[in-house]
């Protein structure tokens, strides 16, 4: 496979996400670079520049991704999320280069049971999405040449997410409440890494759909990892109601990813082998 002429830049490379796509570009043999905290801070527009120096390809997994606390740190939030990207925009519009920049089914409200496609329009019902649509609303407005790439229910090593707070749960507890009504795809972030190094060749313009193929509620995705490990766990359903949280989430984050099918190496694979690969590797 071709890669890159030009060297990658991985912002918030040390992320759950960003991780995954330095360790991608390497195995592909694409030269990159990583900046994240504590000595790279987006939000400082001159450490910004300096990273993005002269280089023609951007990735951007730097984001605020703490739900809940962006409801009472929204003011941090929005200058990581929105405000830094739009000065990301601005460097990338001035020196030619191409940002390719990850962002999130948040940006909807989660009402209904269709997939959504990139055409709907957004509604995010907490500040996380406001800050996360933003974002995606001022590299359009700066009009630099860039891909955005949303993501739902992703998981890896690095970094917290859903996978990893069932498995600890069910260390301390033989009987867990999963919620049954959120619906989505679970999706490796090893998966969206490859899907990245596929876009950084074509440099597609425009916003794609990414997760993995197939539909499951988060209690089936808990009642899979359980039977996969043969897990003594009871698991018993609940509604999202039940637990209220500082931050609304939406109840549908189903993707429609017809459209970047086109531009991938290879098939989407069904949610359940990633996964199943993740929990071999813990």
């Amino acid at each position: 496979m071709s890669s890159p002429s030009d060297k990658v830049i991985i912002l918030g490379g040390k992320g759950m996400l960003g991780s995954e796509v330095a360790a991608e570009c390497k195995s592909r043999g694409i030269e990159f670079e990583v900046f994240d905290l504590p000595e790279f801070d987006i939000t400082d527009e001159h450490q910004l520049a300096r990273a993005v120096g002269h280089n023609k390809i951007i990735i951007n997994c730097a984001a605020f991704t703490n739900v809940d606390k962006a409801e009472t740190e929204t003011d941090l939030a929005f200058r990581v999320n929105s405000e830094a990207v739009g000065n990301l925009a601005s460097i990338a519009k001035r020196n030619d280069a191409w940002v390719l920049h990850i962002s999130t089914d948040f940006v909807f409200d989660g009402k209904g049971s269709d997939p959504y496609a990139e055409k709907d329009v957004p509604h995010p019902i907490n500040a996380y999405g406001r800050t996360k649509l933003a974002g995606e609303r001022l590299l359009d407005e700066n009009k630099c040449s860039y891909c955005i790439m949303r993501v739902e229910w992703t998981y890896g090593l690095n970094g917290d997410n859903f996978i990893k707070k069932i498995l600890q749960k069910a260390r301390t507890t033989k009987e867990m409440k999963v919620v049954d009504d959120q619906f989505g795809s679970p999706t490796a972030t090893t998966e969206a890494a490859k899907v990245v190094c596929d876009l950084m060749l074509k440099k597609p313009q425009g916003i794609f759909h990414f997760a993995s193929q197939g539909y499951a509620s988060r209690l089936e995705v808990a009642q899979f990892i359980v039977r996969k490990l043969g897990l003594d766990v009871q698991l018993a359903g609940c509604k999202t109601s039940d637990y209220p949280s500082a931050a609304a989430r939406p109840l549908n984050s189903r993707f429609d990813c017809g459209k970047i099918r086109h531009l991938l190496s290879g098939p989407i694979k069904p949610w359940q082998s990633p996964l199943e690969e993740f929990l071999k590797k813990l």
